[in-house]
């Protein structure tokens, strides 16, 4: 093989899989994601809580039954928060979940701008 000719990709076949759906059947997503305007939600949130200095990592992770963000202190440690997606979850509980470090689901719900209010910070009136 020459340095001039290019590299062929073959696209790789899943085992056990049928080239088509059958009959009637919907087809999962290989991957599920955030959409554009979801990523852009929870970045703006990760935004304001990194300049306030709560925040300073973060993590994405893709998989077949879930979409997760992972919100860290420090990024030797464990996740302060996890956003989750759960598309299967839509028609019951809601696809969307804030979840915390010990596995406490703070908040779920349909909407992710709802859900996101839950990691927001409250502006507390001090009393005298």
């Amino acid at each position: 093989m020459s340095d001039v000719e290019p590299i062929q990709f073959s696209p790789r076949h899943r085992v056990g899989y049928s080239s088509g759906p059958a009959l009637g059947a919907t087809t999962l997503p290989s991957i599920t994601s955030f959409t554009r305007n979801e990523l852009s939600a929870i970045l703006n949130l990760y935004g304001r809580k990194v300049a306030a200095g709560e925040w300073r990592d973060y993590a994405i992770e893709f998989s077949r039954d879930k979409a997760v963000f992972s919100v860290f202190r420090r990024t030797s440690e464990v996740p302060l928060y996890r956003i989750e997606k759960h598309p299967k979850l839509a028609r019951r509980q809601g696809a969307y979940s804030v979840v915390s470090a010990t596995g406490l689901i703070l908040k779920r719900g349909h909407e992710l701008a709802k859900v996101l209010g839950a990691l927001e910070s409250k502006v507390r009136l001090a009393t005298v």
